[in-house]
């Protein structure tokens, strides 16, 4: 049976944004239900049972991140929303919010319930004005039908909800860079430990959940675990540290497709599968060369490998759960922002505005990534200029396997995702890299380089 979307179901609706709409497809029964007949450890409990990861890109279980905090602390803890989506091509959160704010709502009231949280913020990307005009509405109708304040619905549960807008840079998706731009600072990401769930903004306990996480929270409680857990991948049973990919995803297609959308499908699709079935294949009749599986950090996917164990699959058949992309040595699936890039775009170029991307934004507080960033730009744009030298390469290479906070280097993990990619198209896509340095062709959109300023 074809798959009905559920975080989707209300988008094209009239109104979808609208409580009287919400509530009229069921909405806000769920936490009335809770408030009435659970209590916060059962919220905690059934999310934690569900397998439910987070959306985000890490993909940490939710339910278990909420055990984190510290027992019978006398508060206040915070939940901190994070929609600060600022990963390229990526905008599933941006749908839910202009689209469906209160099914998000409903998930953050039943997290909080679940954490003893009377305050949540709610991070929102600088540039999603619409995202954050709907939000507010939405949040303006729950204080007036008194879901949102002291009391509610006689329960005696009391939470506000604080709508912030963020400051336009991508670190400030890094939880806590997005702490520290919430208390009023420059958004630099924070030494761990301790980590928030034990100290984190304002020097309180606090959770820090995605977007579609909170959705995803609605519906397992509204729907049970079994529901979720109908869908998606189990754990492999030859990797012990695999925690399954359960539960609906929500993925967004961009770059050389026919049809950019975002869709929701069972955990584990393949990537051709969403791209030929999903995206209307390659656009103008061309064949897919690389992929990015979850965003710009995850790496590329060379479409043309042979998939290793395989006979007749290549890395194009990778399934996208939490799990697949790591198979063809990509980070992992990420935000699940898939970028397909066609065969007659030149891999130099696509790593340049890669190198580009993650040297302006890089925060400048950590000296590999500040460093290295911007030396892996210059050094991409040299070979795209016709200038590059054959050791130009493994250089990159080199610099892409040391800076980050998995080999040690740096506090946060944007360094790892400006290295991924590099390493990846460079080893994937050698041949490639190595003939036009050879032959000492000029990028046709080879401009003089203007160095882009760190924030």
């Amino acid at each position: 049976m074809p798959y009905e979307p559920v975080l989707l179901a209300r988008i094209n609706k009239p109104n979808s944004g609208k409580l009287e709409g919400y509530r009229a497809d069921g909405g806000y029964a769920t936490i009335e239900r809770a408030l009435k007949e659970k209590q916060p450890i059962d919220v905690t409990t059934q999310v934690k049972d569900s397998g439910l990861r987070g959306r985000g890109g890490a993909g940490f279980p939710c339910g278990l991140k909420w055990t984190f905090l510290p027992k019978d602390h006398p508060g206040p803890i915070y939940l901190c929303v994070n929609a600060d989506e600022s990963e390229p091509c990526t905008y599933n959160n941006r749908i839910l919010m202009e689209k469906d704010p209160h099914q998000v709502l409903e998930g953050i009231m039943l997290a909080c319930y679940a954490i003893r949280s009377q305050k949540a913020f709610y991070y929102v990307r600088y540039e999603y004005g619409d995202s954050f005009r709907s939000l507010q509405a939405a949040i303006d109708e729950l204080y007036a039908a008194k879901l949102l304040g002291q009391n509610i619905l006689g329960s005696g549960f009391n939470l506000d909800i604080v709508l912030h807008r963020g400051a336009g840079a991508y670190i400030c998706g890094e939880e806590t860079g997005l702490i520290e731009s919430l208390e009023g600072k420059r958004a630099w990401p924070r030494i761990k430990p301790p980590f928030p769930a034990i100290e984190g903004a304002f020097r309180k306990p606090t959770i820090v959940n995605n977007v579609e996480t909170l959705a995803c929270v609605t519906q397992i409680m509204k729907r049970g675990i079994d529901w979720f857990k109908s869908f998606g991948v189990p754990p492999d049973p030859k990797n012990p540290r695999d925690a399954g990919s359960y539960g609906p995803k929500l993925y967004t297609l961009a770059g050389h497709v026919e049809k950019p959308v975002c869709v929701e499908v069972p955990m584990g699709i393949t990537l051709r599968d969403l791209v030929e079935k999903h995206g209307g294949g390659v656009w103008k009749g061309r064949k897919a060369k690389a992929v990015n599986p979850g965003g710009l950090s995850m790496g590329f996917v060379d479409v043309n490998a042979p998939l290793k164990g395989e006979d007749g699959k290549t890395e194009y058949d990778i399934p996208l759960d939490f799990n697949g992309p790591g198979r063809v040595g990509c980070l992992g699936l990420g935000t699940a922002a898939v970028t397909v890039i066609d065969d007659q775009t030149s891999m130099i170029d696509v790593l340049h505005n890669v190198c580009q991307f993650f040297s302006h934004e890089s925060c400048g507080q950590c000296t590999p990534c500040r460093e290295g960033t911007g030396w892996m730009l210059k050094i991409t744009d040299r070979l795209r200029r016709g200038l590059g030298r054959k050791e130009d390469l493994d250089i990159l290479i080199d610099v892409g396997d040391r800076i980050g906070i998995m080999p040690g280097t740096t506090i946060c993990g944007l360094s790892d995702g400006a290295g991924w990619p590099v390493k990846t198209a460079i080893r994937k896509f050698r041949a490639e890299f190595e003939a036009a340095i050879k032959s000492g062709a000029k990028s046709k959109y080879a401009k003089s380089l203007a160095l882009a300023g760190s924030h």
